[in-house]
């Protein structure tokens, strides 16, 4: 099991408490109106929109913020930005690949944050492709278990096209190809059941093994970027086991 994976999953659950909810709200909204400007703003004819609704419902982002994102995307309300996606490589302490996707009205701004945040934190810059490589694109859908064993899940998503499923604790963790993500969902939602996230990751190829040193100083470098603005996610190719991630949340 991979423990970024869990480590992970531990802060989707803890978010919604975060001090920095505002900024997890601010991220959640964005995704709407991008998905909506993207795909059209019917969520039943766009899962991007649909899958980015329920993510910002299940966080408690309120109703009419949601909604009024969704205008903005689809053009039926002015005031829509026009948002950039934009992927930062680099590197953390121990060599570990870090990709970070931005979401931005200003690049320079976004460039600025980002390589900020990495230098104050033991991370460099690299450049474009010298990371990415190590990296491939899944369609990832998180489930909480529910009483749900491995079989059951399989059997529902099969032959919807997922590759693998992951045990992570207290939650299903589901992996595809991207143009499969919407299939597995909907063999979900036809097996009647609940997921809490699906959306497209990148996940590493081969990971760096990390200490407890190791492993707070990546994690200091992954909520520094997080805090800033522009940025909606961080991928980097490190693992944990259990002992370490006990020792780093005591």
């Amino acid at each position: 099991m991979s423990g970024h994976s869990k480590w992970a999953t531990t802060k989707h659950k803890k978010a919604a408490l975060d001090a920095k909810r505002g900024k997890l709200f601010a991220k959640l909204i964005k995704n709407v109106e991008v998905a909506a400007r993207t795909g059209g703003g019917d969520p039943d004819g766009n899962p991007t929109l649909y899958d980015a609704i329920q993510k910002a419902r299940k966080n408690s982002v309120p109703m009419d913020n949601i909604e009024r994102a969704r205008k903005r995307g689809a053009g039926e309300e002015a005031g829509g930005a026009d948002w950039q996606t934009i992927m930062y490589e680099g590197y953390g302490p121990n060599g570990v690949a870090v990709l970070v996707e931005c979401l931005t009205d200003n690049r320079n701004r976004a460039a600025g944050e980002v390589r900020t945040a990495m230098t104050r934190n033991g991370g460099s810059m690299a450049d474009a492709g010298s990371v990415s490589y190590m990296f491939n694109r899944k369609g990832v859908v998180l489930l909480p278990k529910n009483g749900l064993s491995e079989d059951d899940v399989l059997s529902a998503v099969l032959e919807a096209g997922a590759e693998e499923i992951n045990d992570l604790g207290e939650s299903y963790e589901i992996l595809s190809d991207p143009a499969d993500m919407v299939e597995v969902r909907k063999a979900l939602q036809a097996a009647d059941i609940e997921y809490d996230s699906a959306e497209t990751n990148f996940l590493a190829s081969v990971n760096v093994q990390l200490d407890a040193e190791g492993a707070r100083k990546i994690f200091k470098l992954i909520d520094a970027l997080e805090d800033c603005d522009d940025v909606q996610n961080v991928f980097a190719n490190f693992d944990v086991d259990d002992a370490v991630l006990e020792e780093v949340n005591a």
